[in-house]
């Protein structure tokens, strides 16, 4: 009787979610960001905008800029506006004295409800503090800006780059002394009350170095924040200040180790002032254009620019490369619980609970092929062709590797012989471009061989002379060299290897756990093809020897989790 009342709700769950589908990704919390967008004339210009924060309406952009006007011959505080998302952007127009002054205003974070602006400004005395102004509705201009006063600006620090959450209970900013900058919050219990003695964030998100400029998303969930250009960078980035993510389950949870969201976000210039809008589907930041020209962001007007870029949940939760009954399935199987592996809704991290809210978001990509972008599935029975299941990049036979239509970890796979068997496909991706993850079944007893490697480049999975996964796929220069981990995959059983690449970390994977890792500047650029089952020269010694199976390529890089459910 309980196994048929939970099949029957399983049943009504999916029947809801295909009539909200045709009737009409984190705490899972894996979300990737799509490819940046240069917000244009007339926000961008000759000058330097930078800071820019949006009302959750997405009708008003703000941001900072040296424009001379109104008698204020320094940087201020200016702001865009649109009557609909779908409109461009009017005229860049400065926000006027209540707000401006004659000293320098930047940093700004308007409040979810649109009701508050915080910002900052330089005092007399060289020092930041923070100040908000506020308005009563939305179409009214903004009143006389206030000092926060103590305990949140101080005397003898800086305190600036302030991000309030959408209740107005938490306030995060940057207070900067003597050393470098470190993020630090403060918590009321209600809007009347007095904001609490700040707290710092302390040593999971803060360094001992440069962290700061932070934005908390609207439901408290994410924070990103960035390194200050004049001060010291975080390790493990890209030659520059770069923008960093945290992220917690829930409001009372400690925040997690922060992370690198790599290209194309981060780049060798200076990427920071990040700010989440508040549906969560798109980061704002600025790009500043220093350094040589070869490493300035293509498509931009000044030397700092505003950029964009969508931030989009990772919804195919068995990693299949479709979107489909499978992964609602799985939602429903985790109905009513905190369960982080489908939790996609509303927000790209999701909230908390696996509930209408994620399958709401699972039912906008239902049917779509999504982030595998070559799926060489390895089940055919016959023929020259290892096709793509989900692109156009067929793979052609060449020597004689037999099909094995019964023999295969996922259905059929291919048998190589070690002697000159092997695949060719046409170009799938560039190294240099991206995250991406490759992920394959073997069965092997043979060492020295190579399992996928681009022509003339590297073998992006390998074995080596011990039997151990290895990959050669790695950045230019003197100091490059492979990966090698210490995971024999030569025993003559099945084994799923994988190698993953974050924009700054190389990571090597077998049977769904991690096994090797270390960091790189970026990888080499290539646009050659692919091989399966030999080496990048055809070097006689690296021919596959064994089955092959189910070779999938993502342009992202997985999670652990994801690495897992690929293994099972």
């Amino acid at each position: 009787m309980k196994q048929k009342s939970s099949y029957r709700i399983k049943l009504v769950l999916i029947v809801i979610v295909a009539a909200i589908l045709f009737g009409s990704g984190h705490a899972k919390a894996d979300f990737i960001f799509g490819e940046p967008i240069n917000l244009g004339l007339p926000v961008n210009s000759e000058n330097s905008e930078s800071g820019p924060t949006i009302s959750a309406d997405g009708l008003e952009l703000y941001f900072n800029c040296y424009r001379a006007v109104q008698g204020f011959d320094s940087i201020n505080l200016w702001v865009v506006k649109r009557q609909t998302q779908d409109d461009d952007w009017g005229e860049p127009v400065p926000l006027g004295p209540e707000v401006n002054s004659i000293y320098e205003e930047a940093w700004s974070k308007i409040s979810p409800d649109g009701l508050e602006l915080y910002f900052s400004r330089k005092r007399t005395n060289e020092r930041f503090d923070i100040w908000v102004a506020q308005r009563s509705v939305l179409s009214e201009p903004w009143g006389p800006a206030v000092n926060l006063g103590p305990p949140i600006n101080t005397s003898d620090h800086h305190e600036y780059s302030a991000s309030i959450t959408a209740d107005g209970l938490e306030l995060f900013f940057t207070r900067e002394g003597t050393g470098d900058p470190d993020i630090w919050t403060a918590k009321r219990a209600t809007r009347d009350e007095s904001w609490g003695e700040p707290v710092n964030l302390g040593p999971i998100v803060n360094t001992s170095v440069s962290d700061c400029l932070p934005c908390i998303s609207a439901d408290g969930l994410v924070l990103c924040f960035s390194s200050h250009p004049a001060h010291n960078a975080r390790p493990d980035g890209f030659g520059g200040p770069d923008i960093w993510l945290t992220t917690r389950p829930t409001r009372d949870a400690p925040w997690g180790t922060p992370r690198n969201p790599g290209l194309p976000i981060n780049t060798a210039n200076p990427d920071c002032l990040p700010c989440i809008s508040a549906d969560g589907h798109w980061l704002y930041y600025s790009d500043f254009r220093w350094g040589s020209p070869q490493d300035v962001r293509p498509g931009g007007y000044g030397d700092d620019d505003l950029w964009k870029a969508p931030i989009i949940p990772i919804v195919d939760l068995n990693c299949d490369g479709t979107v489909d009954s499978a992964d609602m399935c799985i939602i429903v199987d985790y109905w009513g619980t905190d369960n982080s592996s489908c939790d996609i809704g509303p927000m790209p991290w999701g909230d908390g609970i696996v509930d209408i809210e994620d399958l709401k978001i699972l039912a906008e990509h239902l049917f779509e092929e999504v982030n595998l972008i070559a799926h060489w599935k390895l089940d055919e029975t016959e023929g020259p062709i290892a096709y793509d299941s989900v692109g156009e990049k067929d793979g052609f036979l060449v020597g004689d590797p037999v099909w094995q239509p019964d023999a295969g970890m996922v259905a059929g796979a291919l048998q190589f012989d070690g002697v000159d068997d092997y695949v060719s496909t046409d170009f799938v991706l560039n190294p240099a471009d991206g995250s991406f993850s490759v992920f394959a079944w073997i069965k092997g007893d043979a060492s020295g061989k190579v399992v996928v490697s681009q022509q003339s480049i590297a073998d992006w999975l390998a074995v080596d002379s011990e039997g151990n996964l290895m990959t050669e796929l790695k950045c230019t220069g003197r100091s490059a060299g492979p990966l090698y981990s210490e995971t024999v995959i030569t025993d003559g059983l099945w084994h799923r290897i994988g190698l993953v690449w974050d924009g700054s970390t190389r990571t090597l994977c077998v049977d769904g756990f991690k096994v090797a890792e270390d960091t790189q500047p970026g990888l080499e650029s290539s646009e050659n093809s692919l091989y399966i089952g030999v080496g990048m020269d055809y070097a006689a010694g690296t021919f596959f020897s064994g089955l092959i199976d189910d070779i999938r390529i993502y342009n992202q890089a997985l999670t652990a989790e994801e690495i897992a459910t690929l293994a099972r």
